[in-house]
């Protein structure tokens, strides 16, 4: 597994444990491994896919493996798009020396189209990339939007429907978008490395509907009981509004920006995907609606192998991620007798802009001192 560090790739961990698997943590620094709560059940070693070497050693020093899991990206890094090509050449070399079965890719979709951005772009070539005659079969799963807590694009979604009273509605706002549930990407991710199910190939990855993301604010918005105003502007590109929201959001900016560029593009599965092929999970796959109802449900982070349910919050995702009230109560809670704790409660009734504003306050200060 590599990027098992990451939010996809610390759920996969849980998921394909609780399946049976034994599973080869790689990472580029394996004392962060001891952070997460499926460390004992795991190997851990060193991986840097960007050093040959490393990867190389990484596969000689582990017993073989069957399968590995590609979750590698640099997206929000400077030329991230010829890093990570690169990264997904050594992988998908040192895999084929040893006599790896099978990578699988998660991706982005790819829409039709010439003028695609960076991040779009570099999804397509890593795929390519890990392709390489006589290696291992490649399965390629390619998804839009991720829906639960600690997910880039949902702590986006949050952020902008909690900050903002009065939301601008670009043209490019109302793009169709076919978003899936965090809990669906992990089913996939397991049943694609079943090779008798899943024959070698692309296929895209999403939920039961189509929806905008203008409509996913507004399911958002109600999921939270809160009114938002939404304004159409259609002059704003996405060029411009990926420069506003590194600035306004606490998302990392380069990774925030490069995401929205994408969203100049309609996000829709080319196919069906995996449904052909591998039934719906049980139950169901999760309407939007359910799965932004689930990541608001997470209260307090978890060890990401004791989550009730995946879309809820892991004590290892990113320290920005939760939301503003979330992070507002946690610096409280360091400096607040335990007596008063259950009185840091109230905070969650602060209007989220207010929260937005105190939190981006309280950020300033931290960097300052």
């Amino acid at each position: 597994m590599t990027g098992a560090t990451g939010y996809v790739g610390s759920r996969l961990v849980t998921a394909l444990l609780a399946e049976g698997h034994d599973v080869v943590a790689a990472t580029r620094n394996p004392d962060r491994l001891a952070d997460f709560g499926w460390y004992d059940d795991i190997t851990g070693v060193a991986l840097d896919a960007h050093d040959e070497a490393s990867v190389a050693a990484a596969f000689a020093q582990t017993k073989p493996i069957d399968i590995v899991y590609y979750l590698v990206h640099g997206i929000g890094q400077p030329n991230f798009r010829d890093a990570d090509n690169a990264a997904a050449a050594n992988v998908a070399s040192a895999a084929k020396t040893a006599g790896v079965g099978r990578i699988v890719y998660l991706g982005g979709f790819v829409p039709d189209g010439d003028e695609l951005s960076e991040h779009l772009t570099s999804r397509a070539e890593v795929a390519h990339a890990l392709s390489v005659d006589g290696g291992p079969d490649v399965v390629w799963l390619g998804a839009a939007m991720i829906i639960g807590s600690g997910s880039t694009s949902f702590e986006m979604l949050r952020y902008v429907g909690d900050r903002f009273l009065v939301m601008p509605l670009p043209d490019w706002m109302t793009n169709p978008i076919d978003p899936i549930s965090i809990r669906d990407v992990l089913y996939y991710l397991v049943a694609a490395a079943d090779a008798d199910t899943v024959p070698a190939g692309a296929y895209d990855i999403f939920g039961p509907e189509t929806t905008t993301y203008r409509d996913l604010l507004t399911a958002y918005a109600k999921a939270k009981g809160q009114w938002r105003a939404v304004v159409p502007i259609p002059a704003i590109d996405t060029a411009l509004a990926s420069h506003v929201t590194a600035f306004a959001l606490p998302v990392p900016g380069g990774l925030a920006a490069d995401l929205v560029e994408s969203l100049d593009h309609p996000m829709m599965a080319s196919d069906d995907g995996l449904r052909d092929l591998v039934p719906d999970p049980p139950g169901g796959l999760l309407a939007v609606d359910e799965a932004i109802t689930r990541a608001l449900a997470s209260h307090r982070p978890r060890p990401v192998n004791e989550l009730a349910d995946p879309h809820h919050l892991a004590d290892t995702d990113p320290v920005w991620a939760g939301g503003d009230t979330r992070r507002i109560q946690r610096i409280a809670r360091a400096v607040t007798p335990s007596f008063a704790r259950p009185a840091l409660g109230l905070i969650g009734a602060v209007p989220g802009p207010v929260a937005g504003a105190l939190r981006t306050g309280l950020d300033v200060l931290a960097r300052l001192v």
